[in-house]
Parts: structure tokens; sequence; C-alpha cells
């Protein structure tokens, strides 16, 4: 029996069902594209967020694992797509406490990431030391607009290179404070350095990305729009059906 072979955690299933939901939800917003206001709709915003959240998620799912990945993925992109769909439209950005906020949803997006496997105490304090750090680099004005474009190609400038050494740098820093006050922790070095380089290395992707994906949040023809529409409808029936072809095949669900 197929069942005696293989077995899927039920907490897997319920994910994928539920990512299976959300994918029809968008599916239907992007095929209801004139209804919402056509280019001048959420529309817009919404496949930034989409965009941004794969990207994001993707780096950190391929540094960390899916947990992480999916947490952080969706935190950055949710917030950062907020900013950027700011910054072209109107030129300028958000006041401070209003960035301050965005830090502490993406630290705390990277402390539910690191809470399973490095304890409460390391994702909290880990969490608190990048918020922190992120909003100095607000008041000090590095931020996701910062050198806004929205061009075909992907581009990354000095600055923005040098923003993302230096959260390099500062990620590598909090993880060697989080893992001195983990004394039983062990392996603090190759902890910090995965932390920092892979957090910086998916800081410059998005980045060099950003002006691509601007341009074509802003362009993207409704023919297209409908067709990607018509794409996450079906993957979401695919995602939501495996859970019947799971109770068809016999696989057994712990």
């Amino acid at each position: 029996m197929l069942s005696t072979i293989l077995t899927i955690d039920h907490h897997t299933v319920a994910a994928v069902s539920i990512g299976g939901i959300c994918l029809d939800v968008l599916g239907g917003l992007y095929l209801a594209y004139d209804l919402l206001g056509g280019q001048h709709g959420p529309l817009r915003l919404l496949t930034r967020m989409v965009t941004y959240s794969i990207v994001f998620g993707i780096g950190y799912g391929l540094g960390f694992g899916f947990f992480f990945g999916a947490a952080a993925g969706i935190a950055t992109g949710v917030t950062v797509a907020i900013e950027l769909q700011r910054a072209g439209s109107r030129r300028d950005h958000y006041p401070l406490p209003w960035e301050i906020l965005f830090s502490a949803i993406r630290g705390f997006s990277f402390g539910v990431g690191l809470y399973g496997t490095m304890g409460l105490q390391y994702a909290v304090t880990f969490s608190v030391l990048i918020t922190a750090g992120q909003s100095v680099a607000y008041a000090r004005g590095m931020r996701p607009g910062l050198d806004y474009s929205a061009s075909r190609k992907p581009r990354l400038t000095r600055i923005q290179f040098w923003g993302s050494v230096v959260r390099t740098a500062g990620y590598i820093v909090a993880a060697l404070i989080c893992s001195a006050m983990e004394r039983h922790l062990e392996h603090a070095w190759p902890i910090a350095l995965r932390l920092g380089i892979v957090t910086g290395l998916v800081t410059t992707v998005g980045i060099s990305v950003n002006p691509f994906i601007e341009y074509y949040a802003d362009n993207l023809p409704e023919r297209r729009l409908g067709v990607f529409g018509i794409w996450l409808v079906l993957c979401g029936f695919v995602l939501q059906s495996l859970q019947y072809w799971l109770a068809i095949l016999d696989v057994q669900i712990t």
C-alpha cells in the first residue's frame, strides 16, 4: 500500500491548501482588473507586493529554509512594495514613524523565522537589534526608495551597494551579540556570517531588480494581467486539490 511508504504532516497539507486559496483570491483580483479601477486601481500595489514577496521569499528560503523564507519574504515584500509605491507615485517617502513601523514588521518576521531553530531569546533580541539598526538607517536617508527608478533594466547604484554592505555587517554584528547572550549556542560565527551574507545578497538582488519590477508594475497590459490571473487560479486549484489526491492515493497524513 502507498500509505505505508509515504507520510505527510497535516500541517504541511493545511499550509498548501491555504496557499492555494490565496492564489485563487489573487487570480480573481487580476481577472477583475477593470472592476478594480484599471491602471489607477489597487492592482499596481498588489502586483508589487506579490512580486517582491516572491523575490525576497525565494532568496531567504534558499538561505534559511521554507518557513523563514515565507515569513521574511512576505513581510519584506509587502512593506517594500508599500514604500516604493509612494516613492513612484509621489516622489517622496513616509514619515519616520511609519518607516520605523515597517522596520519593526520586518524585524518581527525575522524573529518569527528564527524562533524555531534559535530559540525565543535569540529571536527577540535579533528582531530588536535589526529594527533599531534599520530605524537608524532610515533616519540617515537609507531606505528602499533611495535613488528610485523605473526602467526595463536592473540597476544598482554605488550608494545602494554600500548600503547593502553596511546591512550585511550590521546583521553579522547583531547575530554575534545574540550568540553571546545564548552562551550554550555553538558555531556562533558560521551562523552570524550566514545571516549577514544571505541577507546582504538578497538585499542587493532585490535593489537591483527594483527598477525592472517598478516599470512592469505600471506598464503591464491588461491582457497579460488577465493571463497571469488565470495561471494563479489554476495553480491555486492544484494546491487546494492536493489534500483530495492524498486521500485518493491513500497517503498517510500524520
